[in-house]
């Protein structure tokens, strides 16, 4: 369906706003009447049972969720005026052209999802369509056959404006635009947005990379990676949706904070089908065991080191024991026997293959009972695949594949390699030294599985012993948003989940909060099982003020030196203030630094080393302050978050006050580890920052 040229009358009827609002309406009108048509679907004849009924239901109740007119967001946000028709496969089934000055074109409305009317021509046209591709990558140098390309401004979903660039007229100069920057800088409440309206080029290259291979983003604070990684996988399900809805994806966030903050993404493009959760909470769930304890750093750290990989393997491999005996199978009248020596060559060939134990352990009876079968059959006999199996499930067989080859309960390997000196030693010589294996040692071992208590980073080991015993499925798609936390194991834990698929990485070495974090992308694609993996960097910034980046900035050469500075396109400088005051008057200060920000449109977060939220919570109450947690929705009536620095990684705010950046530092167990956390904390904000503080700045800000 083509909208008609705007033409040169003066009629106020054909003023063009007005008629993209007319637009808007009509398109509105015909999501509800495809979700009316989806509602109104009748299955009763078109199911053979309850089973495939259920089936079929579900799908229809997500389709009608996915059709849901959201009143607060407009249906689209853009338009493109080409040149020429384009191809019905790219548009999505777009037809027409329109007369504009005596030149053929085609208009198609771009939006979060694909509308059509009655009769099945499209009214809106899905962002990831092909077709949709030149509103983030056309330009006046290559228009890719655009004539017009126009922007919408929106207040609470109606249209309050439009901006125009005539990309293929030469007469015309290369302009920013405005509403462009108006949507990047705009006040946010509330949960994460999508961006589909504000896509860079440089975005848009990797939100459209094809699912045959993983891609590593490293991205500065500002550009936008983690929207990057979740509007990849909504172009993934639109591009290859039938092998997703197969395989299924997975978004891998660093805690449920960060979690609660950007759920609403994927569901306001119409994605229903994708999981969330952190890497502690897929280990757990697999492991099957409850986490109630915790490690030191440093015992942490050795848990997390690829080196455990090899431990563990030797550990379930080390009940495998050559058979002294020989087997003696018994059917009817005859007695067929396995000498020992024929026995040990099938175990030592399984163990050569190097394949899960589990597989192997399943294999071996029937390794078994084949040799057995050869002598039935050189004895005259002509048995079939049935007897093998019949000799394969025999008693003498089964205790003989039970002597050499146990069975391991991955929990109980793990319990025995963190209480049990003598036989860690035996499965980590020449892999830990004696100190590190008495760094894994529990000081009091505990009775059983159940009474254990597990820390997040034995969850990984018991994880990895799992595999090591039977495979992990592997789903599509994973994306990995600040990858950069993660442990050698841990990596190892997130590639077993997508061996046959691919992986999105998000993260900044330069935001490394952990006494383990990579050092490089490189290191850690290794880990993960994707060595070859392309590695693209984002150091253009769009939320992150100029100001506020280039202050986060001097932290750099001592925090992650080889990384390249971010710079941002904000054309607001933004506003910094830095402010020393005595140490009794530091929680007042916070206080009205706060009431200051709360004048201002939009979110507030007060980030503090976590030690210092005790006292802040006191000083914001007994200031008439009310305050919410991370993960908690803002609304336009509490706008104030207090955010322990520990859980800031990966939240935005409008406007942040930052309490005691020395007090940050010192809450971490090394220098390094502290300023990346201080660096993290300086990067939330959108508009605004001002730091508060009675200690010293660290050297590295106070200098000039």
């Amino acid at each position: 369906m083509s909208t008609p040229a705007d033409p040169p009358a003066a009629d106020p009827a054909a003023d063009p706003l007005e008629r993209e609002r007319a637009h808007l309406a009509q398109s509105r009108t015909a999501l509800r009447a495809m979700r009316a048509d989806v509602e109104a679907l009748d299955i009763s004849d078109v199911t053979a049972n309850w089973v495939n009924a259920e089936v079929l239901q579900s799908q229809i109740d997500d389709r009608i969720k996915a059709l849901a007119d959201l009143s607060d967001t407009p249906l689209f946000f853009g338009r493109l005026d080409y040149l020429h028709a384009v191809g019905a496969d790219q548009a999505e089934g777009a037809e027409g052209e329109s007369p504009a000055d005596g030149v053929g074109y085609q208009t198609l409305h771009i939006g979060r999802r694909h509308v059509h009317d009655a009769d099945g021509d499209p009214m809106v046209i899905d962002w990831r369509a092909p077709v949709s591709q030149p509103f983030y990558r056309a330009s006046k140098t290559d228009p890719l056959d655009v004539a017009l390309r126009r922007r919408f401004g929106y207040d609470r979903g109606e249209i309050t404006a439009y901006e125009d660039e005539h990309l293929s007229d030469p007469a015309e100069a290369a302009k920013s635009s405005k509403l462009l920057q108006q949507e990047i800088e705009k006040p946010r409440v509330g949960p994460m947005r999508d961006i589909v309206a504000t896509i860079q080029p440089e975005q848009d290259e990797i939100v459209r990379q094809d699912i045959g291979g993983t891609i590593c983003v490293q991205g500065a604070p500002g550009t936008g990676k983690t929207a990057v990684g979740l509007h990849r996988v909504a172009y993934l399900l639109y591009a290859h949706r039938d092998r997703l809805a197969r395989t299924g994806t997975l978004v891998i966030g660093p805690n449920d904070s960060f979690l609660r903050y950007i759920e609403q993404v994927l569901p306001a493009l119409g994605e229903l089908e994708v999981r969330q959760s952190t890497v502690g909470g897929l280990v757990e769930k697999a492991a099957g065991v409850e986490l109630r304890g915790t490690d030191s750093a440093t015992t942490a750290a050795l848990k997390g080191d690829a080196r455990m990989a090899e431990v563990l393997r030797r550990a379930v491999r080390s009940g495998v024991t050559m058979p002294a005996e020989p087997v003696v199978v018994v059917r009817g009248s005859r007695r067929w026997r396995i000498p020992a020596y024929e026995l040990e060559e099938l175990v030592r060939e399984l163990l050569a293959r190097d394949i899960r134990y589990g597989a192997a352990r399943d294999a071996l009876p029937q390794r078994i009972a084949h040799a057995v079968l050869v002598r039935m059959e050189q004895a005259g006999e002509a048995p079939d695949d049935r007897v093998q199996d019949a000799v394969a499930r025999n008693a003498a067989v089964k205790a003989a594949v039970k002597a050499c080859w146990p069975a391991v309960d991955p929990a109980k390997l793990v319990l025995r390699l963190l209480s049990d000196a003598d036989f860690l030693a035996e499965q980590a010589a020449g892999v830990l030294t004696p100190e590190e294996q008495k760094l894994l040692l529990w000081e009091k071992p505990p009775r059983s599985v159940k009474s254990a208590k597990w820390s997040a980073a034995d969850a990984v080991l018991i994880d990895e012993a799992t595999d090591l015993v039977q495979r992990t499925p592997s789903l599509g798609h994973v994306v990995l948003d600040e990858a950069q936390d993660l442990s050698p194991m841990q990596y190892r834990a997130v590639g077993r989940r997508c061996t046959t698929g691919s992986a999105t990485v998000l993260g900044d070495i330069a935001q490394g909060t952990t006494p383990w974090a990579t050092a490089s992308w490189n290191e850690a694609l290794t880990h993960l099982g994707k060595p070859d993996s392309q590695v693209e960097e984002l150091t253009q910034g769009f939320r992150v003020p100029r100001q506020v980046i280039a202050y986060a900035s001097r932290l750099l050469p001592a925090i992650a030196p080889g990384l390249t500075e971010a710079t941002s396109i904000r054309e607001s400088e933004g506003d910094l203030t830095i402010e020393r005051v005595a140490p009794g008057d530091l929680d007042d200060a916070l206080a009205l630094a706060c009431l200051t920000a709360l004048e201002k449109e939009g979110s507030i977060g007060l980030i503090a080393a976590d030690a210092r939220l005790p006292l802040i919570a006191k000083a914001l109450a007994a200031a008439g302050l009310p305050h919410l947690t991370p993960g908690e929705e803002t609304t336009a009536d509490s706008r104030l978050t207090l955010v322990p620095a520990s859980l800031a990684k990966g939240l935005e705010y409008d406007y942040v006050v930052l309490d005691d950046p020395s007090a940050i530092v010192d809450g971490e167990p090394d220098e390094r580890t502290g300023l990346r956390r201080l660096y993290v904390c300086l990067t939330r904000a959108v508009s605004g920052l001002a730091v508060i503080h009675a200690a010293a700045l660290p050297e590295q800000l106070a200098a000039a």
